[in-house]
Order: structure tokens, then C-alpha cells, then sequence
């Protein structure tokens, strides 16, 4: 049994987690990162793609942002579809900012790679953990791996390990208040070993369900089809995928999405789903931890991203200055970003995709709405204020 001591406690290792123990480190605050996963696993894990103006401004402005540089595609707007008719929404032209797409398993690879070139701690297959003494002058996180037991004593814990990770369920029982929606629709979601065909994402509203024409790379694109929740992914083989995905992109004008070998296919569920207070005691919340978004309005990892970028600040004066008050309310100020990133995922969710249970009335009144969006500008730059993130408090 060996004991450890650091300042900040970091559970998980994904964008939220790793780039808080980065933001820390420049502030001269020590923490021990600790992940559940391999290094591999949490480098090869392909999950959001879209870089928000603020999150890119972010990673620029901590130094770690020099291979986003050269391999992100920045993304001046995107297009929205119904009945084969493309609309683009210019997010330069109505806000002067764009967004990037660049896959976050690469923002996880280059925060990695940067944490361990500044010495940092980072514990990869860690084993099991569980937190202690939150409520107390200090807490403490025991890991158990193959029978050892190691306890890393800290100040503050960060809990940054996903929905399904321990920190939300070490708070006390009747702490949190919860807020949840279930979408009853998925996406069937593929990864194309294809070059991109359209400079930007497409946005498709079409009667047989939704569908989204996107990519990660210059080699590689990324396609969803609106489908049930229990879909069987063995019925969809790639014949019926592209088949289907033709049907619901196909435009007008005679443009389909290229077709190419499928390196990936799988089903994702849609949720909304927060949790009040993002903090007990000595222990904060960040990333998927706290909140889900449905990823129609590209938020989740973004929302992470601004989560630890006022855990950090609020790190800093405390340590810095002596000054508390910023980690006081910590909650209150990631939670008024939190909840209006949820109002846009829903609104975007709900204007683009087909509910069953809609009545007739409610289906006119969607594509009236969708149609205005495509051609009123205060819309369109309500759209994109969103799409592009709001500014950091």
C-alpha cells in the first residue's frame, strides 16, 4: 500500500480531465490524473469531432492547439436540408467566428502527449477507485488494482469520468436534483474510409428520418441515420447504410455523399440529462459527469472544455490569492452555460428530426420553422451564435 499526496485529484482522462491537470499545471497547481482505461483505448476512442470558435481559442491560448493548427478543418458554416434543398448557414459572415472539426480522440492524444512532456501524472489502467472524506478538511481517493491499495490524499477531487464514472455517485444521497430526457430515436452512426465530398456539415431533414453528412479528416468521413433506439445494427449491412443514406442526403442538385469501406458502425442513444449542484464539499463535477447532451448541436465535448476552464480559475484564486468565492460558485457558472448548450441540442434536435407521435399540426409547424431558419437572417445568426459557443463568462 503506497500514499501520494497532490493538490487536485483528477478522476478520468479524457478531454475534461486532461486538460484541467494541463490548465493546473500552468498555474502551478499539482494533480495526479486517474484512468479506469488504457492509454490506447483513450487515445483511439472516436467520439465528438466539432471544435466550437471558444474551444478552439482555448486550447490556442494553454499551448496546445499546434497540431489542431495544422490538421483541423475549419468549418465556415453549415448547411441545412429538407426536401433536397441546401441552405447554408455562414457562421463567418453572421458572427465572425467558424468552428473546427478535429476528432477529440486526437484533442485527448495531443493533451496526453503534452501532460507527459511536462512530467505530468497520468495512471492509465489504475484500477478501481473510490472517493473518500469529501465532506471533510481533506479527501482522499483509494485505488484498489489486483489486490493493492493505493491512497492519494488531496485538497479538492475533479470528478471528470464520464456518465457511468464514481464521482457523481459519491456524492451524498438527496444532493442531487436531476434532469433527464429520453429522444425516442438513435443514431446509426458510421465511420467511411472516404474523402470528404462537401467542404461542411450537412444538416438533412427528410420524411423517412434525419440524417448527417460530416467527417474527421481528409481521408475519413462521418455519417448518421436517424433510426429507433433498439435498432439491431446486424440488419444494417453496408449496402442497406448507404442505400438509406443516399435516399435522406440526396440532393437536387445530384449530390451524394461518396461512398467508401466502413471502418465503424454503431447505434447511439439520444439523451438530456443534468445534474444540480455540480459540487458537495470537496468534490467539483465536470465533462459527462455532469451533463449529456444530444450531439445534434456538436456541445458535449465543448461544454467539458468550459466546465474545467472555470474549475481551473476558481482553482487558481484559491490557491493563488486565498480567494474561494469562484469555487463557490462553480456550480452556478458552468450551470448557466450548461443549460442554455441543453436548450440549443434540443431545439436543433427537435427541428431536424421525425418524431412519430407528432400530429399533423406538429409536422407543419416543423417544417414552417426549419424553412424560416433557412431564410430569415436573424434566424439563421441565432443558429449561429450557438453553433460557434457562446463566450466564457
Amino acid at each position: 500500500m503506497a500514499k501520494f499526496e497532490t493538490q487536485v485529484g483528477v478522476i478520468g482522462a479524457g478531454p475534461a480531465g486532461l486538460m484541467l491537470s494541463h490548465l493546473l499545471y500552468q498555474h502551478g497547481i499539482a494533480s495526479i490524473v486517474l484512468e479506469a482505461k488504457s492509454r490506447t483505448y483513450c487515445e483511439d476512442r472516436v467520439r465528438a469531432g466539432v471544435l466550437e470558435h471558444t474551444s478552439v481559442e482555448m486550447l490556442r491560448d494553454a499551448g496546445v492547439a499546434e497540431r489542431l493548427e495544422r490538421e483541423g478543418l475549419r468549418h465556415e458554416g453549415i448547411e441545412l436540408g429538407h426536401h433536397g434543398r441546401l441552405h447554408r448557414i455562414p457562421f463567418v459572415e453572421l458572427t465572425g467566428k467558424a468552428v473546427t472539426v478535429y476528432g477529440q480522440q486526437e484533442v485527448v492524444k495531443d493533451l496526453i502527449s503534452r501532460r507527459l512532456s511536462d512530467s505530468g501524472d497520468l495512471r492509465f489502467e489504475c484500477g478501481e477507485v473510490s472517493l473518500h472524506g469529501i465532506e471533510g478538511s481533506r479527501a482522499s481517493i483509494c485505488v484498489e488494482n489486483q489486490g493493492n491499495v493505493d491512497t492519494i490524499f488531496c485538497d479538492y477531487i475533479a470528478g471528470c469520468d464520464g456518465f457511468h464514472g464514481v464521482s457523481r455517485s459519491s456524492f451524498p444521497q438527496g444532493a442531487l436534483t436531476t434532469y433527464d430526457r429520453t429522444y425516442p430515436f438513435a443514431w446509426l452512426g458510421i465511420l467511411a474510409e472516404a474523402p470528404p465530398s462537401r467542404e461542411e456539415l450537412v444538416y438533412m431533414h427528410h420524411e423517412r428520418g434525419f440524417a448527417l453528412y460530416s467527417m474527421r479528416s481528409p481521408r475519413v468521413t462521418r455519417l448518421y441515420l436517424q433510426c429507433e433506439p433498439d435498432e439491431d445494427i446486424a440488419e444494417w449491412s453496408d449496402d442497406r447504410v448507404w442505400s438509406e443514406l443516399h435516399t435522406r442526403l440526396g440532393c437536387m442538385n445530384g449530390w451524394r455523399p461518396k461512398e467508401g469501406r466502413i471502418l465503424q458502425k454503431g447505434v447511439t442513444g439520444m439523451r438530456s440529462f443534468v445534474v444540480e449542484p455540480l459540487q458537495f464539499g470537496r468534490l467539483f463535477l465536470a465533462g459527462d459527469a455532469a451533463h449529456i447532451v444530444p450531439p445534434t448541436g456538436a456541445k458535449g465535448m465543448n461544454l467539458a472544455l468550459a466546465d474545467v476552464h472555470y474549475l481551473a480559475e476558481a482553482l487558481r484564486a484559491r490557491y493563488q490569492e486565498n480567494d474561494g468565492g469562484k469555487l463557490d460558485a462553480y456550480s452556478g457558472t458552468c450551470l448557466r452555460r450548461i443549460w442554455k448548450a441543453q436548450r440549443f441540442s434540443w431545439w436543433m434536435t427537435s427541428l431536424l428530426h421525425v418524431f412519430d407521435d407528432a400530429s399533423p399540426f406538429d409536422r407543419k409547424r416543423q417544417v414552417a420553422e426549419l424553412e424560416y431558419v433557412m431564410s430569415s437572417r436573424a434566424a439563421a445568426t441565432s443558429l449561429a451564435e450557438n453553433y460557434v459557443g457562446l463566450p466564457l463568462e
